[in-house]
């Protein structure tokens, strides 16, 4: 039981820091990354939040994977999907991080927020207790459409959510370019730093987690 404690701890810490992450590479104001795009664009046109935009496409998403993918999701893709624009909106509502104006200063915020985002990927990922949303779609139709390679896949999504996001408003620019290109790099150099292979994660589904407590009852 403790060591599920700890897993959900790390995880926590992770979606945390993924919302500064984001937070960051937002207030750099240099371009949006194609999701944090999409948020803006639909909050800018509806008047709901960040946060909730990003809860809701969370929502929509899961629905989709598990009714029209049949893939399990994780006490880690729930957490995943409510917490982490909930995060944000607090971080934007306290201006704890402030919006760059000067172009050099939002390059440098935008890779600082990537190697957060980075960081908080091994935190959140590393305990196996699920992906968030978007990745398990990207999963979820990489099996689906298995002629076509995961980057093709991954571009096909993020393309189009870009598109709706730029249609909507949302500021497209470089940092959009560095965001698309360079989080995979960032990535790939904070995981070997921290000596971590992502494919090798098992992940535990929901059902796998409420059995283990249901077990854990029975020997109390």
């Amino acid at each position: 039981m403790q060591y599920f404690w700890k897993r959900t701890l790390k995880m926590l810490i992770g979606l945390i820091l993924y919302s500064a992450g984001i937070t960051l590479c937002i207030n750099a104001n240099i371009g949006l990354s194609p999701w944090d795009a999409f948020s803006i664009g639909v909050s800018g046109a509806t008047n709901i939040s960040f946060g909730n935009v990003s809860i809701l496409t969370g929502v929509v998403i899961l629905i989709i994977v598990v009714v029209f993918f049949k893939e399990k999701i994780g006490i880690g893709t729930i957490c995943n999907t409510l917490l982490i624009g909930y995060f944000v909106d607090i971080l934007r509502a306290i201006n704890i991080i402030p919006v760059m104006s000067n172009f050099i200063l939002g390059i440098l915020m935008l890779l600082l927020g990537q190697f957060v985002i980075s960081l908080a990927t091994y935190f959140y990922i590393g305990p196996g207790l699920g992906c968030g949303p978007r990745d398990t779609l990207m999963v979820a139709m990489g099996k689906k459409f298995n002629k076509y390679p995961i980057g093709a896949i991954r571009g096909a999504i993020e393309g189009t959510v870009l598109i709706i996001g730029w249609i909507l408003g949302a500021k497209v620019g470089l940092g959009t370019v560095i965001s698309v290109f360079g989080i995979g790099f960032i990535m790939q150099m904070t995981f070997k730093m921290l000596h971590f292979e992502i494919k090798s994660v098992v992940h535990e589904s929901i059902f796998e987690t409420i059995e283990f407590f249901k077990k854990t009852q029975i020997k109390s």
